[in-house]
């Protein structure tokens, strides 16, 4: 299922975040959304999944507008994993991964084998089926992680929406996370923090400044010197991983891309 975002407004807290987004996150591919703090990635991706209502511009499903669809309709088609943690779930692992089976079940109406076949397989997805039986909250900050998830897994969504799906996770289990991601080839939106881990899963990256959308096209393309320096303030190089053969940023640590001119011409950024 495609995701467009056609000319997006939406404000927050009384300010307007996101200012005429347009973007598109093509049917099974993983598009990522980068941007310095305060950029509007975590406000756009919450009109995505219905948090907050766009004060201008419209989200297409598939060409659907969102507005035109009831929460039940839009939550058998988009799954959320956003920053803000659920913590007090006094349930077990399983269960708020069952959670994940909600939107497909009448009231009061009881897990049947497919559900449980379900949750068993989106526990196995993310390394948590044997803490099946433990209590949410005495799980770590990346084991909660992990089965929330899991959760938006056992929704079986056409498109998983993510914002930050790596905090709080150790290098292993973030690789392990973009591995099932490539693997899961589901249309998948995700804001990231680290641009190299960004360049590595994305098919697609959209480059947020301000509320805009100021750069779109693959990570390669993207990701400049010259992008680095206008968007992130920063001086850095992009040369090829050595084990991946993927976009590599290298950042310079000890100058600010405003103290010091950078050694060679810098290419002008793709613009979106």
């Amino acid at each position: 299922m495609r995701i467009e975002i056609e000319d997006l407004h939406v404000a927050y807290a009384g300010r307007t975040v996101v200012a005429g987004a347009h973007l598109v996150a093509a049917e099974g591919e993983i598009t990522g959304l980068v941007g310095p703090n305060g950029s509007g990635k975590s406000t756009l991706l919450r009109t995505v999944y219905r948090h907050l209502k766009p004060t201008a511009g419209r989200v297409l499903l598939a060409g659907t507008d969102l507005r035109e669809m009831t929460p039940l309709q839009s939550a058998r088609h988009v799954a959320a994993l956003p920053q803000e943690r659920g913590s007090d779930f006094e349930l077990t692992v399983r269960e708020v991964v069952a959670m994940g089976r909600t939107p497909y079940k009448r009231a009061f109406a009881g897990e049947d084998d497919a559900d449980r076949d379900i949750v068993a397989q989106a526990l196995t997805a993310v390394g948590m089926a044997e803490r099946a039986g433990r209590r949410f909250t005495a799980l770590s900050g990346g084991e909660r992680q992990r089965v929330l998830l899991a959760r938006a897994f056992a929704q079986n969504p056409d498109i998983l929406v993510l914002d930050e799906p790596t905090n709080h996770l150790d290098i292993r289990h973030q690789v392990d996370l973009l591995a099932l991601l490539r693997a899961q080839r589901r249309t998948t939106l995700v804001s990231l923090h680290d641009l190299n881990a960004a360049a590595s899963v994305c098919d697609r990256l959209h480059v947020l400044h301000d509320g805009a959308v100021v750069a779109s096209g693959p990570p390669r393309e993207v990701l400049t010197p010259a992008l680095m320096a206008e968007v992130f303030g920063v001086r850095a190089a992009v040369v090829d991983h050595p084990l991946t053969g993927d976009p590599l940023i290298a950042f310079d640590h000890r100058t600010p891309a405003d103290e010091a001119p950078p050694a060679v011409p810098l290419e002008t950024p793709t613009r979106g």
